[in-house]
């Protein structure tokens, strides 16, 4: 043999050895990502969510998603809670796809004007300002979808509440249903029937749903929202009264324009994600009816309330699967989805 055939020799061996140790990488990169998406709830087999999607496509994005929110949050409290509402009323009308976000036009009816969302949900205009930079960063890339599941992830975590692994991978719908969401979203005046119905319906369970209601622990609401509450009395309320907390409700929604003053919905630590909403309802201090009820109108609701009061790492525990779970509903429906460019409208 030559010394030229051997060098040539030498070379594929060495060609075929890089291409074995790439294979195997890959493999074993694949199964360590199944892994870990499967230890994040995902369903590897049909759910296109999973942990670090944009690790390569766009490393900077949930940085990039966490500083607007942080400097969102710092100018106003309260876009925390609004951030994080966004994302449930876009969950709970056909799956996380941000068809909340779309903006009606001369051809199409989104979800902005519906009951639970005209003049009601904020934050628009930051879901806006992070989508105009992850554009310039890595174009058409990262979907309005996962960031709302960002920012609510964010808006917790800045308000002192846990945090977590969100799962990428969401598309954006090229539809929106403002019947969907007339119907679907769980109202303020809500019994508990009502909203285990509403929450079993998109998939998630009492549990859930007594969990995520404590993201009632930061924001306000409007006086005509929590109407009934002024009329509250012991007959309505079942043993858990709080005479003097509805007197200042009454004073607060008295005299005129009174529907558009806001009350905050945890008078005691309005702006930190803690239990202290659960304490508040079993001092009758529940802001909604729909918050009340979950003490007043059924055992088992009550007792899941007791327990975040007397746990609040359960709680926290708790509230983080909720939102994972919440936050995959639709994922495995999402083939016709697109990435929008802009979250306000269809590509």
């Amino acid at each position: 043999m030559s010394l030229n055939d051997f060098v040539a020799l030498l070379f594929m061996t060495q060609v075929k050895m890089v291409m074995q140790l790439v294979i195997l990488l890959c493999l074993v990169t694949s199964a360590f990502a199944a892994k870990v998406n499967e230890a994040y709830g995902g369903d590897i087999t049909g759910s296109p969510l999973g942990i670090g999607i944009y690790q390569y496509s766009c490393p900077e994005a949930e940085n990039i998603i966490f500083s607007w929110v942080e400097q969102a949050v710092s100018s106003d409290p309260r876009m925390a809670a609004s951030l994080l509402r966004l994302h449930f009323h876009d969950c709970f009308v056909n799956g996380c796809d941000a068809s909340v976000l779309l903006d009606d036009t001369k051809n199409f009816v989104g979800e902005k004007t519906a009951a639970p969302n005209v003049n009601s949900l904020r934050g628009f205009e930051v879901i806006n300002e992070i989508k105009s930079e992850l554009e310039l960063v890595c174009p058409q890339t990262v979907s309005c979808a996962d960031i709302l599941a960002a920012a609510a992830r964010d808006s917790v975590l800045l308000s002192g509440g846990p945090t977590w692994e969100v799962q990428m991978g969401r598309k954006d719908s090229i539809t929106a249903s403002k019947e969907g969401a007339n119907n679907n979203i769980p109202g303020p005046n809500s019994t508990v029937d009502m909203l285990v119905a509403k929450f079993e319906n998109v998939g998630l369970t009492l549990q859930d749903m007594v969990a995520l209601s404590g993201a009632h622990t930061i924001g306000k609401a409007r006086c005509s929202t929590f109407r009934s509450r002024l009329q509250s009395n012991g007959n309505s309320d079942g043993p858990y009264v709080n005479a003097e907390f509805v007197a200042s409700l009454q004073q607060l929604c008295s005299g005129q324009d009174n529907r558009n003053r806001i009350a905050h919905l945890d008078l005691a630590t309005p702006a930190t994600f803690d239990n202290q909403y659960y304490i508040n309802l079993l001092s009758g201090e529940g802001l909604l009816p729909s918050d009340q009820t979950l003490v007043n109108g059924n055992d088992q609701t009550r007792q899941i309330v007791e327990t975040y009061v007397e746990n609040p790492f359960a709680f926290f525990q708790d509230f983080k699967n909720s939102m994972i779970k919440m936050g995959s509903l639709g994922s495995v429906t999402q083939s016709n989805g697109q990435i929008r460019r802009d979250c306000r409208t269809i590509n």
